[in-house]
């Protein structure tokens, strides 16, 4: 079934119980500029409530969510998802983060929209099926790509302050411009996001990130002030400072171009973010050093040891904070492997300490390699390209990625007739360092051999 058969069920049923429906919003906006979408948002002059449970018997399911108070309802549907509103006014009191909702008329619906081509209805009714209504000329915005506000723009930002951040969104997604005077009223009411609730703030944050080219809308947050006001690690990377003759890059500059780097190559949100924080700690750990200029020494450690406490101020789950801590904490080691010398115990520690995110790191490294210098890039890649060639090799043979000691714990209290404490952990461990250290292979013989061994000549030592 696809979008065209849902709205004409969606269409029968209105009729049926004579009630005027419309899609409406992003799906309509999308619609016109040819792109596909399994959200649909749909405009009932009635209860949303009721009509959604029409329509979810309709189509057999029993996915149905309902928020009366809201006057709203979600249904799932195989892949779309089908949101049914009842046409209303909504806004928020200068304190509250909760809207006051109030029923209205499909006309008084467009106009608390958030942008005029958000507020553009599709006729779903037998006469009107397919018919475009566009009191507020949406669709001349949209070939026009400008992004503006159904109202006056402070009356819109005061209404629901998250469209600030949604503007910024739509911008960096849809290529368009802000309106003159949209962008203004941005500017001078950014403040008032503090009312809005941080997970929905962070939602719209993520969305940014997933977009293209995210680098178009963070500047767009950093240049309306709102950036400082939800990330202000990430304010303290700006700026370039020169002593004698050594200059260091914008931090702030090199981190968009990295996360740009990791939207060509994945659309792995996660990793996006942990390519937006993983150089905070530089700010922290910047020094200038005679001879040798400025210096970073430890930031991968303390960016790491900032990131729970981003994370947790961002309403972020605490998986995704785990994640971007170790990216982080890790994201030299590859670089620093092609220095310092590739060794097979070397790479191993890298592979057991990454686990099933080595993948996700190496795309991260090489995001990382950003110069103006076309000669320092081709040598920095070649240089990883071997460090990567190196961890395949290593990672065939050794099977690392779920690594952990063959002999488990049981066995070792067993050989030497311990109990649980830190002496079998400590046992354990030296078996695992004998494995990354390539004394031993990885396979249980060998270990179970190892820690004979380790006995035989601690009882020697006795």
């Amino acid at each position: 079934m696809n979008e065209n058969d849902i709205l004409k069920i969606i269409g029968k049923i209105a009729d049926r119980e004579d009630i005027s429906v419309w899609a409406i919003g992003g799906f309509v906006r999308d619609k016109i500029l040819n792109k596909a979408a399994k959200d649909i948002d749909f405009a009932v002059v009635g209860s949303g409530p009721y009509f959604a449970q029409k329509v979810a018997k309709e189509l057999g399911t029993r996915n149905i969510v309902v928020y009366e108070k809201f006057g709203t309802a979600m249904v799932n549907f195989n892949e779309f998802k089908l949101e049914f509103v009842s046409t209303r006014t909504e806004s928020y009191r200068e304190d509250s983060r909760k809207p006051v909702v109030i029923e209205s008329t499909l006309d008084e619906d467009l106009l608390r929209r958030d942008f005029t081509i958000n507020a553009i209805a599709y006729g779903l009714n037998k006469d009107n099926f397919g018919e475009i209504y566009d009191p507020l000329n949406g669709q001349q915005d949209i070939k026009k790509q400008i992004l503006r506000t159904p109202l006056d723009p402070v009356v819109t930002f005061k209404d629901d302050p998250l469209r600030i951040m949604r503007a910024i969104r739509f911008t960096a997604r849809l290529r368009f411009d802000i309106d003159p005077l949209t962008y203004k009223a941005l500017k001078k009411m950014y403040q008032r996001l503090k009312i809005v609730s941080q997970e929905r703030i962070t939602d719209e944050l993520m969305k940014i990130i997933e977009v293209d080219r995210p680098s178009v809308g963070l500047k767009l947050l950093d240049e309306a002030g709102i950036l400082g006001l939800i990330l202000p690690e990430l304010t303290t990377m700006k700026g370039v400072e020169q002593r004698k003759d050594y200059h260091h890059k914008d931090v702030f500059k090199h981190t968009l171009m990295v996360v740009d780097n990791i939207a060509k190559a994945s659309k792995n949100r996660d990793l996006r973010f942990a390519a937006l924080v993983h150089d905070i700690g530089k700010p922290i750990t910047k020094r200038f050093v005679d001879g040798q200029g400025w210096t970073f020494h430890g930031h991968e450690e303390i960016g790491a040891r900032m990131i729970p406490k981003i994370c947790r101020r961002l309403k972020l789950p605490n998986q995704l904070s785990k994640y971007a801590e170790k990216l982080t904490r890790l994201h030299l080691r590859p670089i620093h492997l092609s220095e310092e010398g590739v060794t097979d115990s070397a790479i191993r520690r890298l592979i057991v300490q990454a686990e099933n995110d080595i993948d996700d790191l190496l795309t991260l490294c090489r995001a990382d390699i950003t110069s103006q210098n076309p000669q320092r890039v081709k040598r920095h890649l070649a240089n990883f390209d071997y460090v990567v060639k190196r961890i395949q090799e290593v990672e065939e043979k050794d099977n690392l990625r779920a690594f952990q000691s063959p002999v488990r714990g049981d066995e070792i209290m067993k050989v030497y007739g311990l109990t649980p404490g830190p002496k079998v952990g400590k046992i354990k461990k030296q078996i695992e360092e004998a494995i990354l250290d390539g004394i031993i292979p990885y396979e249980y013989d060998a270990a179970y051999q190892y820690l004979l061994k380790i006995k035989e000549e601690e009882l020697g030592d006795f």
